[in-house]
């Protein structure tokens, strides 16, 4: 296989500022009360919110869209999100790490990106999709479904923001579902859709990225929240929807990883992210 392709792809790194939320929903039971400690306090955490641009020859694609920058109440609106999730789950994010601002400092404009591939369509990571008009969304058929009809229901509290979907529908996004049967679809060469299936949520997917400077990459997103989710035994989170799904989720991924001898980009592991290489400071090739 030709690398002409892969040698000119980039990928970036974007900052998109940081979430705080209690550490037992990132590792469940990371401070259980004892008869010894029967009041152990919990601990509120915070860790990076992140998405990854890629310009590849074939077309321009980007990996979750982070939180929308209406999200937290201010002086002007009162957020998009319910003030229970605020409160839970704060954002904090200058102007300059809002993903339309990000992309427009590396010369990107929504409208130009040809594919969305959403991990998961969390606030966290599905917040900014409604900007993406022109683009092929891609995400996990589980995943849509479970989430359109918690907006049919008209459920307003929880990791989907209502607002967020009805800004979807309203600028008519189109959308590409992984069916569960489907896996190991390529996108571009050099770029391919994993299907991680539900665990996390009701459904997962991940890239697998093949560069020049960085070998194999698999962006995991909460597929694995981070390496001591893993390491050395599997830790799940908090916040789940099939325990079961997520170890062998995590299994395969790790399995992948091995064989491939890939490195994986975890979901919101503040040490791993502080030693990207960020879209300030450039590219990986």
């Amino acid at each position: 296989m030709a690398n002409i392709n892969k040698s000119r792809m980039k990928i970036y790194v974007l900052d998109n500022g940081t979430l705080r939320m209690d550490k037992n929903l990132m590792i469940a039971n990371s401070n259980q009360a004892t008869i010894d400690d029967p009041n152990a306090p919990n601990e509120m955490i915070e860790f990076p919110i992140y998405t990854v641009f890629i310009d590849h020859p074939e077309a321009k694609i980007l990996f979750d869209t982070a939180c929308n920058p209406e999200s937290m109440a201010n002086e002007d609106h009162e957020g998009r999100w319910g003030p229970n999730i605020q409160k839970a789950f704060p954002y904090s994010a200058t102007e300059e790490c809002y993903l339309p601002n990000r992309l427009e400092q590396i010369g990107v404009d929504p409208k130009e990106v040809d594919y969305v591939v959403a991990s998961h369509l969390h606030l966290d990571h599905a917040g900014c999709l409604e900007y993406f008009t022109n683009a092929l969304v891609i995400v996990h058929d589980d995943e849509l479904n479970g989430t359109m009809q918690m907006y049919a229901r008209n459920q307003k509290e929880g990791a989907y923001i209502w607002a967020d979907i009805d800004a979807w529908i309203k600028n008519e996004l189109s959308w590409r579902t992984i069916k569960p049967y489907e896996d190991d679809l390529e996108l571009v060469e050099g770029i391919r859709v994993l299907n991680f299936g539900s665990g996390h949520v009701w459904g997962m997917i991940g890239l697998e990225i093949k560069s020049e400077e960085l070998g194999t990459l698999i962006l995991a997103s909460d597929a694995i929240y981070t390496k001591d989710s893993m390491e050395p035994t599997l830790k799940p989170p908090g916040i789940i929807y099939d325990s079961i799904g997520w170890a062998r989720s995590v299994e395969k991924i790790k399995k992948m990883a091995k064989e491939k001898n890939a490195d994986i980009w975890f979901g919101h592991d503040g040490e791993q992210f502080e030693g990207f290489r960020k879209s300030t400071e450039g590219y990986y090739e």
